[in-house]
């Protein structure tokens, strides 16, 4: 005997799944929650009607299309954790069945039928999670078929708003391949098939581009673009007509969004976006353009929640709607509540008559009279009772908390507190970047309904900025002073430069890029312009060739003396003031200092006369030269060729 749906609750597939209980049904299949035994942890079980279990082609593409569809490892596709076939009831009721990440929440139909048309940032924001999932699908190789609101899962996500996940990757694919499947089961989501989908059965990254077009059209219009008595009607719409603009549905949609929405659902394959990638970027760049925020995801109350409300809270017989006009600017809105008065009447004593009405009247006459002045009054007591809770604290509101969130996520808290928010932004050394810092009023202040509320964004650290070489230093400091940093001069960290000319900024300290604290120093490193030329090395040249040598530097030599060197000759140069290799200013002077020393002259074989009149023609003098003509000179010290100083005596030995 074939189980019935919610029999399955209770039983153990494959010795490790338990399921606890019934989520959803399809005409193909009805999905669990249920528990990972093995695991401890709560997923979801999709089993797949009997009808399937006994054909083989749909066996095979099942687990082939399972184990595609568990490689997909993306954060907005529901997981795939495992697949098996359950004979826990025998062979005659065998089921497929797949183990999924179980997302808590409910889906984007659910989304639909309880906003309708959504607000431009929460369309996008879904349509770009989607596509994203898409994409990942696509770069895998893998086509969804059957994109669709009841495919898009939101789930609970924590602070930051609901997570969009996308399912059912690969299953269409292998129903349609199983001998059961019938002309009804194509038809079954034929709002959103491409056109090639539905003449030829072909499927591909543009059939998916134009099922999340057509997607997109239904979250900004509320409807699809078409609607008729039987599917075959739509999905002829789809093969021969274009789809329409969503502006004509709904005027207040920008320009830009319906190109888009258009070439994402052309009737010919080829003039749509290659795959789910190419529509995704061109979305975030149509986003961009139009300025709209990313926002939380909204995360929608399932049915089985709306089920569970009791019946006393969906109706209220016994009251009546009457509405009630408040003052401008706010106050009590919409609806208000007020018992029937019809029982009223028949208990109680009439009210006296309004002034001139006739007390002798007929009875009906009467009654309408009491009925009338009885809802005056009521409606008096109602705008009296809204005119005190107004002026004693109706129209104010306690600013919320938005420190710690994101600007999207501060916008929304604010205007659902019905505050305007106005965005600046400044410098913060712990609050990263597009955080709030705080809120001005700030949290739990009191304000009035509509008041705007400054909401501070951190930028984060400052960073050193990127100062071209050769800017001014005003131009550095305002740039320096721009980023909350505080610059500095320090000429002893000026440099030379041959490409920055003097008294312009070389570079600066820290390195541009780099992060500091607000109020740090920034030192501004200048230039000296080009580096001093060093002073050419002249020594041993003659006193000439020195001063053409230096002149040609850019120097100007001059005679700062003479000085005696053993190893100079007379005449040469023995060294420069500044020295050779210093580096000086070019144009300055430089001193040049000549050697005096005298060269010793040979007087060997010399008659004493003569060698005495040599050596002091030579500006030397000799130790012995007072001998006569014909005695001669064998000897000298020094010996002949040494340097010495002018006045030096030569010891000489003479003969006889």
């Amino acid at each position: 005997m074939t189980r019935t749906e919610t029999g399955l609750t209770g039983t153990l597939l494959d010795r490790r799944y338990r399921v606890d209980g019934l989520l959803a049904r399809g005409g193909m299949s009805s999905v669990y929650r249920g528990v990972d035994t093995r695991l401890d942890r709560p997923v979801a079980i999709k089993s797949m009607d009997s009808r399937f279990a006994d054909d083989r082609t749909f066996v095979d593409r099942f687990e082939r299309e399972a184990r595609s569809a568990a490689r997909l490892h993306h954060p907005h596709v529901v997981a795939v954790h495992d697949q098996g076939f359950d004979t826990s009831a025998g062979p005659e009721d065998r089921r497929a069945f797949l183990v999924m990440e179980l997302v808590d929440g409910g889906t984007l139909r659910d989304l639909l039928d309880q906003r309708g048309a959504l607000d431009l940032p929460l369309a996008l924001t879904i349509a770009e999670h989607v596509l994203s999932a898409l994409a990942a699908a696509h770069a895998a190789g893998l086509v969804h078929r059957d994109v669709k609101p009841e495919n898009v899962l939101i789930g609970k996500g924590g602070n930051a708003g609901g997570v969009v996940k996308v399912g059912d990757f690969g299953l269409v694919r292998a129903v349609a391949s199983a001998g059961t499947t019938s002309t009804s089961v194509i038809l079954g989501t034929v709002a959103y098939l491409s056109p090639e989908q539905v003449t030829d059965g072909s499927a591909s990254e543009r059939g998916d581009v134009y099922s999340a077009g057509i997607l997109l059209y239904e979250m900004l219009t509320g409807r699809v673009p078409y609607t008729a008595d039987t599917a075959l009607s739509v999905a002829y719409r789809h093969v021969n007509d274009d789809v329409p603009a969503p502006s004509l549905a709904r005027a207040d949609l920008p320009p830009a969004l319906d190109d888009l929405v258009l070439r994402a659902t052309r009737r010919d394959p080829e003039a749509r976006p290659q795959d789910a990638g190419v529509f995704l970027a061109e979305l975030t760049e149509v986003r961009n353009q139009l300025g709209i925020p990313v926002v939380p995801v909204v995360v929608p109350s399932s049915p089985r929640e709306q089920e569970q409300v009791p019946d006393a809270e969906k109706t209220l017989p016994a009251f009546q709607a009457v509405t009630v006009q408040t003052p401008a600017g706010g106050g009590p809105r919409g609806t208000q509540a007020l018992p029937r008065m019809a029982h009223q009447a028949d208990t109680q004593q009439p009210l006296p008559p309004s002034p001139g009405a006739r007390e002798d009247g007929p009875p009906r006459r009467r009654g309408l009279w009491v009925t009338l002045w009885v809802l005056v009054g009521l409606l008096v007591a109602g705008g009296i009772g809204a005119g005190v809770w107004w002026f004693t604290g109706g129209r104010y509101v306690d600013v919320p908390k938005v420190a710690g969130m994101d600007r999207a996520s501060a916008e929304q808290v604010l205007r659902q507190a019905e505050l305007t928010p106005r965005f600046t932004e400044e410098r913060h050394n712990t609050v990263p970047s597009g955080t709030v810092i705080r809120s001005d009023p700030e949290q739990g202040s009191r304000a009035l309904l509509g008041d705007e509320v400054t909401v501070v964004l951190s930028l984060g650290r400052p960073v050193v900025p990127d100062i071209p070489p050769g800017s001014s230093v005003q131009q550095a400091e305002q740039a320096i002073k721009a980023v909350q940093l505080e610059p500095k001069r320090d000429q002893a960290a000026d440099q030379y430069s041959a490409e920055v000319p003097e008294g312009a900024v070389v570079a600066v300290s820290p390195q541009p890029g780099s992060q500091a604290n607000i109020g740090d120093a920034v030192t501004i490193v200048v230039s000296k312009g080009p580096p001093p030329t060093p002073v050419p090395s002249v020594a041993g040249m003659s006193r000439d060739q020195a001063f053409q040598t230096l002149t040609a530097a850019g120097f100007q030599p001059y005679d700062a003396g003479e000085e005696f060197s053993g190893d100079v000759p007379a005449g040469h140069v023995i060294r420069t003031e500044p020295a050779g290799g210093a580096t000086i200013e070019a144009g300055n002077r430089v001193g040049v200092y000549v050697s005096n020393a005298v060269e010793v002259p040979s007087v060997l074989g010399r008659s004493g006369e003569e060698a005495v009149q040599i050596l002091s023609q030579s500006g030397l003098s000799a130790s012995d030269g007072g001998r006569g003509g014909f005695s001669f000179v064998i000897g000298q010290d020094p010996a002949p060729g040494t340097l010495v100083p002018k006045g030096t005596t030569i010891n000489l030995t003479i003969v006889p």
